[in-house]
């Protein structure tokens, strides 16, 4: 066997199935399966989260079966082994982290833009594979193929880097939940998941290697909009920057107007309602603006007063119509918390009524198509990482990002450059982060990683536009 072929890491049923829990399928019962390796440690939940043109992010989990054959986490190194993929010689250690961890996280900068790796993640020997998910068994993933190709920049400089984030839900107690009590959710087994989740999200972007100039928050800071979360959210990101100038917020569906005595001391809203987001932050159905280096950003509240669907309430239409039509070719990124285009409706899992209305989005995306200055909509609300294609002919990029309060756990962040920008997800990495992260990977029935994960390339990915007049 040549030197390649020995090294290979790549997933087989057996290993797949028993990292999933299902060695019922194989021929040993789980335990007897456990029992029957010398070393019972699985590494499982491989995950190829983020791919920039210099860096790569490899994620994964290590368990091993209990004495009654269930697989519970357990600590291990993290390795991970890298080598350009027309490089004869096999992947050679480039991360070695002896700390031990269920948990597992291997960032390595310094690659080639546009080249492609060969790479094997391992735990105490072992080779991590991916979870019986199709979004990393699918074929030709780098889950699969045991490769991955660095994104090639944009041309010209840099000019600014911008983290978009949502779906915080402070206040929130089960993680999981769409109806009722169903599907079953997760309970919090660490500190409030919310603020553990938002504290990473804030830990990483004061890092170095992030580097985030702004924040724009797309709404659903909160579970129910009380004046306690709202207020709690509020002073957890004025610790971060300054509201309006460091970071922006849009309000999102649970952030709406409630009814209830608990909310009578809070700004009356119409219908009897009375809203308490907007003692924290803004009134609703207000526009946000702001404008940096000649960047327009502009935030629309897209929440109802009752329900979970999207709407834009006349007034603050007519004002963004009116900022469009002022200055159609400034360079402009707006978020609202609800999903815009037809493709969105029909492929989230509450379906058309979840997104933004028909009228409304018709609208919108027209006054998009007469305003080429605009070149992406960010929006939450779905809980997933993805793209989908407009109705009409704008070339504007509708983006959704995963929620912060959960797996995948995290943000993406948006690399302006003179001739384009690159756009990446990324994880959140503090410990408290990654053990939530992993633990709600089962929600709705275990099946959240197909529906929340995205591809890699709706992680990952680079737009040519002209940037040159940005300062």
């Amino acid at each position: 066997m040549n030197e390649r072929a020995s090294t290979c890491c790549g997933p087989t049923r057996r290993t797949v199935l028993a990292a999933m829990g299902f060695a019922a399928l194989l021929p040993a019962t789980r335990a007897g399966y456990a029992r029957a390796q010398p070393n019972p440690l699985i590494a499982t939940d491989l995950e190829v989260v983020t791919i920039t043109d210099r860096s790569v992010i490899v994620t994964w989990t290590t368990v091993t079966p209990d004495p009654a054959g269930r697989l519970v986490p357990v600590d291990s190194d993290t390795e991970l082994r890298l080598a350009p993929a027309d490089s004869p010689r096999a992947p050679a250690p480039v991360l070695a982290d002896p700390q031990p961890t269920p948990f597992h996280y291997a960032e390595i900068d310094g690659l080639e833009p546009g080249r492609t790796y060969r790479f094997e993640a391992r735990s105490n020997g072992v080779c991590a594979v991916p979870a019986l998910s199709l979004t990393t068994l699918a074929p030709g993933t780098p889950e699969t193929t045991g490769t991955f190709t660095t994104l090639v920049p944009p041309p010209g400089r840099p000019l600014l880097t911008l983290a978009l984030a949502n779906d915080v839900h402070y206040g929130e107690e089960v993680s999981g939940l769409i109806i009722d009590h169903l599907p079953p959710g997760i309970r919090q087994d660490v500190p409030p998941y919310p603020e553990v989740m938002l504290a990473a999200l804030l830990d990483d972007l004061r890092r170095p290697d992030r580097a985030a100039e702004k924040l724009l928050i797309a709404g659903d800071l909160t579970s129910e909009a009380s004046l306690k979360d709202s207020r709690a959210v509020r002073e957890k990101l004025d610790t971060w920057g300054t509201l309006g100038s460091d970071y922006l917020v849009v309000r999102g569906n649970h952030d709406r107007p409630h009814v209830g005595p608990e909310y009578s001391a809070c700004q009356p809203a119409p219908a009897d309602h009375h809203d308490c987001w907007a003692d924290a932050f803004l009134p609703r159905q207000q526009l946000t603006e702001h404008e940096y280096g000649g960047l327009r950003l502009l935030g629309l509240d897209t929440s109802e007063l009752d329900g979970s669907g999207g709407a834009i309430d006349r007034p603050q239409f007519d004002l963004l119509l009116e900022r469009l039509r002022a200055d159609p070719d400034r360079p402009t990124l707006v978020f609202g918390h609800h999903p815009v285009t037809r493709e969105s409706g029909l492929t989230n899992l509450a379906g058309p009524g979840f997104v933004l209305n028909g009228r409304d989005s018709a609208e919108l995306q027209a006054a998009y198509a007469r305003s080429p200055g605009v070149f992406l909509h960010h929006s939450g609300h779905t809980h997933r990482n993805r793209r989908t294609r407009p109705d009409t002919a704008c070339a504007v990029e509708f983006l959704e990002v995963s929620a912060v309060k959960e797996y995948p756990g995290g943000y993406s962040l948006l690399r302006l450059y003179e001739g384009g920008y690159l756009l990446n997800f990324y994880k959140t990495r503090t410990d408290a982060a990654r053990r939530w992260s992993t633990a709600t990977r089962s929600e709705y029935f275990g099946l959240l990683p197909d529906y929340t994960l995205g591809t890699t390339a709706d992680r990952n990915h680079v737009v040519l536009r002209d940037f040159s007049g940005l300062g």
